[in-house]
């Protein structure tokens, strides 16, 4: 089994997200504006891709790249990792 160094992190804001998400059902209850709730998605959705890309990151640290004993691959996908990450993952 994989030893994942982010997922105490990754739970923590997966239940931030929840209380975000409840937080917009409350809103819909309570007929508040819709640029309000909007804005209460955009920010849900910013913090879910937070949460992936630390998920993509652990995975590729704890499941790829400590697995390798060439040095050179290793460099090369570290560099290839860095680049996947300047992208916006959606």
């Amino acid at each position: 089994m994989n030893t994942h160094k982010e997922t105490n992190t990754i739970i923590k804001r997966l239940i931030i997200i929840e209380g975000h998400i409840r937080g917009i059902q409350k809103m819909l209850d309570e007929n508040k504006p819709c640029e309000d709730i909007l804005i209460q998605f955009s920010a849900v959705k910013s913090a879910l891709i937070k949460a992936e890309r630390l998920v993509l990151e652990d995975h590729f640290e704890n499941c790829i790249i400590n697995k390798i004993t060439d040095k050179t691959l290793e460099d090369e996908l570290r560099s290839f990792k860095d680049t996947i990450l300047k992208f916006e993952i959606t």
